[in-house]
């Protein structure tokens, strides 16, 4: 088989890289998917680096006896932790991570205030660090971590008071100033991204590293020689750890909104 016509196969803690899915599937139809959300062993942002790189490196070695021709880490956290690892071990592939869209928040309007919303572990890490220096002379940029956030998405609940009075108690301690910006530097908050814009107010620009990600993809796959040449539309396939008919409805649910 010609190995243009493998699939992709991208990964994350949970159900939240479906929304890395989605660019990807937008960007490049043609393609075929195989995305393994860890929900089983959510949340990855709490834990300790050395956990999450050892997740990481079993989900990649998942994906690659599925046949994948290249990997998509569609988690900061894991991204943070473990994209160096996976690079080194598969040289040969295109190895994708994703970072939270800070340079284009940063240039969307002179010295704005830039809230980043992540996991702990994401705004621990050196690779979060070397970034936020990369542009602290061209903006105030102000780390939130957001430690429960994505359970929300792993229960689908994408709306509705429960999450609205979790962010506010998140807001507050940081929002006594406006921000002109946010960040979301986790793949799970682009599902709730709806309620971070209510909440914050329709003047807030809010950014994600999605569609980034999925146009790096798209390079290191022309680059490489693996881009498919097939005008049919590719098949998608969602698999989740936990393994239930349940994380499957909300697989699809999430892909399909």
């Amino acid at each position: 088989m010609d190995k243009k016509r493998y699939p992709i196969g991208i990964f994350d803690s949970g159900v939240g890289g479906i929304s890395v899915l989605r660019e990807l599937v937008a960007l490049m139809p043609g393609e075929d998917y195989i995305f393994f959300g860890d929900s089983r062993n959510a949340p990855y942002g709490t834990k300790a680096p050395g956990e999450v790189q050892r997740l990481a490196c079993a989900s990649a070695e998942y994906l690659l006896s599925r046949g994948a021709k290249a990997l998509v880490v569609a988690c900061n956290t894991a991204t943070s932790a473990a994209i160096q690892i996976l690079r080194n071990r598969y040289p040969y592939m295109p190895v994708v991570g994703i970072e939270p869209a800070l340079k284009p928040a940063v240039l969307s309007k002179a010295h704005p205030r830039v809230l980043v919303m992540a996991t702990p572990m994401t705004l621990r890490e050196e690779k979060f660090h070397q970034l936020m220096m990369k542009y602290e002379e061209d903006a105030v940029i102000i780390p939130m971590p957001c430690p429960g956030l994505m359970e929300f998405v792993e229960r689908g609940e994408l709306s509705g008071p429960g999450i609205e009075t979790f962010l506010g108690s998140l807001f507050r301690r940081y929002l006594n100033r406006p921000v002109d910006c946010v960040v979301l530097g986790c793949t799970h908050y682009s599902f709730v991204r709806p309620v971070i814009q209510k909440m914050l107010g329709g003047s807030t620009a809010v950014f994600d590293g999605g569609k980034g990600t999925a146009r790096e993809t798209k390079r290191r796959l022309a680059e490489c020689g693996l881009l498919t040449e097939s005008e049919e539309r590719g098949s998608v396939t969602i698999e989740n750890s936990l393994g239930t008919e349940e994380i499957r409805r909300l697989g699809r649910f999430l892909l399909e909104i």
